[in-house]
């Protein structure tokens, strides 16, 4: 008795095409939906910047201190706030850490915060820094990236979003301009000279410190 042929049976080329079209789509639409989550954390964290520039300008005008270096915030709200020393300087490292400019006592880059909010100016309560949807804080510092005014700073920033805020709100170059970034360091701290590099690495590993003049 002759015996039976088996066959297997495999895709056809219009079978694997279409597999392969599926696969683009997919692969397509996580891609856009990539882009669209960094557009919004970009001007999430631009936004941010903007608002927290303008609340600290309000701060001064209406109390004629700096938030932080305000000599008299415990006497207008002796509940939340303390003192700083009133030399126009907003002394310590955006972090609250011990960089940035020297001071006696506490940081004042961290009583900005407890003041801004005893002023109304930010919502919640206490000292600690602001968040950013990309997993950092902000901060504020007297001096950094040869800038020597205050500025306002943003940490741990992918490339893309930092590179995205310094094209849209200054001129794109990571050292020059009101805006100027450099990679995150391991301490946070951001470094008194100028940035060496012009650009930002937008390969999704490298992170950044960015910060702008207020």
């Amino acid at each position: 008795m002759p015996r039976q042929k088996n066959y297997q049976q495999g895709f056809t080329l219009i079978e694997l095409s279409m597999v392969l079209v599926i696969i683009g789509l997919l692969l397509a639409g996580v891609l856009k939906g990539t882009e669209l989550i960094n557009q919004a954390r970009m001007r999430n964290i631009g936004s941010s910047l903007e608002g927290l520039s303008v609340a600290f300008q309000t701060y001064q005008e209406r109390y004629r201190s700096l938030p932080g270096d305000d000599a008299v915030a415990q006497s207008r709200w002796p509940s939340s706030a303390s003192n700083g020393n009133g030399d126009r300087i907003v002394c310590g490292a955006y972090h609250g850490g011990t960089g940035g400019s020297a001071c006696s006592g506490a940081s004042e880059s961290s009583l900005i915060w407890q003041h801004l909010r005893s002023a109304g100016l930010l919502a919640g309560s206490g000292s600690g820094n602001p968040e950013h949807p990309g997993n950092g804080i902000f901060g504020v510092q007297y001096g950094g990236y040869g800038m020597t005014r205050h500025i306002l700073c943003a940490s741990h920033l992918p490339g893309s979003i930092a590179g995205s805020i310094d094209r849209q709100f200054d001129d794109g170059l990571a050292n020059q301009g009101d805006i100027r970034a450099s990679t995150q360091a391991s301490s946070g701290d951001v470094a008194a000279s100028v940035p060496t590099s012009t650009s930002y690495i937008e390969e999704g590993s490298t992170l950044y410190v960015l910060c702008k003049v207020l």
